[in-house]
């Protein structure tokens, strides 16, 4: 018999993919009288930002293929041949040129999204379930009632009470500059902001997938791109754009690497390590999980299995020592000459069906270290933080092939270059316009580049408390700041005294690390500074969870993270 659960009331703040996989898992294990009220800004529920008009153009490319995507309801390649003959969705996709191996253009997979929740709304209500759909509709608060044991939404229509409420309102760049300063954009989002011609330097902070999509928008709008006879892809600049060039600024003077096969599309999703494989370790590390031992026994040890001579180049290297030498090969290399060389590499992965091991491996490790980094020591979360995210960071971006080909015309054409600015790089907002962008050389050297046109592209910034649109959220003892503390009473010592970001001294004598983001548990309900968990309250927005939850992005978290959402709601 299905066990009959006892909510009834349910707001879900926000209609993008984490919504539609949350409404999928309830229209599968969920038994009982159910109503959900369903809150989206925009006209469109699935798409959320990165797949609707506010994150792309037709030109941005996903970097995810049709096999990759979560089970809905049906499977893309279906849905996409049921579009009709000739193209789908304006993108010139016929139902024989639909390959479920090939990265899908963002605004198409918004279309399959926003087809599948409306499915499962209609099935949920078949179920018996009461669906209210509120569109256009911004929440305003959300006013925690501990007392009365429920919530209150507040929003552009009204307001209503509720059992519990989740927050999964998607990606969120605050405005700063943007709306002051002339020409200066605090992120690429929407591309459709980007209007006109660029007869000048462009510049853009960051070399991520941010500021790829960037690139794409403004060269199309400032030029064209053609293939040759022999199919290379070649750009042709605008004639009142003459002027026009693309200056991206990297930290860290690195591209991200390229989309190559996978052997597991999932990324590990069946490896991840249980509740009870946690509390083992736990049990064995003074309350801790250790980065070392995920190190070790996700990556090292799965290569060990399926790449043994591979293995025996890094077996007796530290996470440190194998990070330095990963990246020694990548820093020794011009940037736009190692894309070139990861491409043809990738295309090789691609034709064989051949993994790149260690970075699919990599993969893995960063998606598998998601739930168990809120247990990590204070001295882990730096360690992860300061060597091997960075690492993570550019592996797992899997750049498009399409987007490559891109870069790569840009970069013949002239047209498109790469600075390394460092880590003290400043950023200085000119009234009449533009910036100037301040940094130094390897060598040392002061530099001061100035540029009329300036489009910040670092990525989803991960956001704290203070910048929760729900008044009485932020300013009651509902939510608290995610915080891991120091194992070492003396490395919190030192890195007290050193003024390391975050690190404070608490009441009771020990050393603790604030992070970004809010606290939550294994089943994102937020928790209060005495770590007491709100059964009402789930944090889902992938900004305010990123302290505890290090690889927060993508369609294959959201379905793990509703499956842990769901688990709490039927207990």
């Amino acid at each position: 018999m299905k066990k009959i659960n006892a909510l009834t009331r349910l707001a879900i703040i926000g209609g993008g993919p984490m919504a539609l996989l949350l409404l999928r898992r309830l229209l599968d294990d969920f038994y009982g009288h159910l109503d959900i009220a369903i809150f989206e800004k925009q006209d469109v529920l699935g798409a959320g930002m990165p797949y609707s008009k506010q994150g792309a153009n037709v030109e941005h490319i996903a970097n995810v293929s049709a096999n990759e995507l979560p089970e809905i309801l049906d499977p893309m390649q279906a849905w996409g041949a049921k579009q009709g003959k000739g193209s789908l969705y304006g993108f010139s996709i016929d139902e024989e040129g639909f390959n479920v191996q090939k990265a899908l253009p963002r605004l198409l997979l918004g279309a399959y999204l926003a087809d599948e929740f409306e499915k499962v709304i209609a099935a949920c209500r078949a179920k018996g379930f009461a669906v209210t759909v509120h569109y256009r509709c911004a929440v305003i608060d959300i006013i925690d009632d501990p007392t009365a044991g429920r919530l209150t939404v507040v929003h552009q229509q009204g307001r209503g009470d509720f059992d519990k409420a989740i927050i999964c309102s998607g990606h969120l760049w605050p405005r700063d500059k943007e709306s002051v300063i002339p020409n200066y954009f605090d992120s690429p989002y929407p591309p459709s902001k980007f209007a006109g011609r660029n007869n000048y330097p462009v510049a853009i902070r960051g070399a991520s997938l941010t500021a790829i999509d960037a690139v794409r928008t403004l060269a199309r709008n400032n030029g064209e791109f053609h293939r040759s006879s022999d199919g290379t892809l070649f750009y042709r600049l605008a004639q009142q754009s003459e002027e026009f060039r693309l200056v991206l600024h990297s930290r860290g003077g690195l591209l991200p690497a390229v989309r190559f096969h996978l052997e597991d599309t999932q990324l590990g999703h069946g490896q991840l390590l249980s509740p009870e494989e946690i509390e083992h370790i736990k049990d064995d590390n003074e309350g801790f999980v250790p980065l070392d031992y995920l190190y070790e026994h996700i990556f090292l040890e799965r290569i060990k299995v399926q790449r043994p001579s591979f293995h025996q180049t890094i077996q007796e290297l530290t996470m440190e020592e194998f990070v330095e030498k990963m990246m020694e090969f990548r820093e020794d290399i011009e940037p736009f000459e190692l894309l070139e060389r990861e491409y043809r590499e990738a295309a090789r992965s691609i034709t064989e069906r051949k993994s790149i091991y260690w970075k699919e491996m990599l993969a893995i490790l960063s998606y598998t270290m998601n739930y168990p980094a809120k247990y990590f020591s204070a001295e882990d979360m730096l360690r992860l933080q300061k060597t091997l995210k960075p690492l993570i960071s550019i592996i797992i971006a899997f750049l498009p092939q399409q987007s490559v080909e891109e870069l790569l015309a840009l970069r013949a054409a002239g047209l498109i270059s790469l600075v390394d600015v460092g880590e003290d790089s400043e950023i200085e907002p000119l009234q009449g316009g533009g910036i100037n962008y301040h940094y130094r050389t390897d060598e040392g050297q002061a530099c001061c580049d100035s540029y009329a046109f300036f489009v910040d592209c670092i990525g989803q910034p991960s956001l704290s408390i203070a910048d929760l649109p729900f008044d009485s959220l932020r300013t009651s003892k509902t939510l608290a700041p995610a915080m891991v503390k120091f194992r070492s009473a003396s490395a919190g010592e030192e890195a007290y005294a050193l003024d390391v970001k975050g690190v404070g001294k608490a009441k009771d004598g020990n050393y603790y690390m604030q992070l970004t983001g809010v606290a939550i548990n294994d089943h994102f309900q937020v928790t209060d500074i005495f770590g007491k968990i709100n059964e009402r309250l789930y944090m889902l927005a992938v900004p305010f969870i990123g302290g505890f939850n290090p690889d927060y992005s993508g369609l294959d978290f959201a379905e793990e993270a509703s499956s842990r959402v769901l688990k709490s709601l039927t207990l």
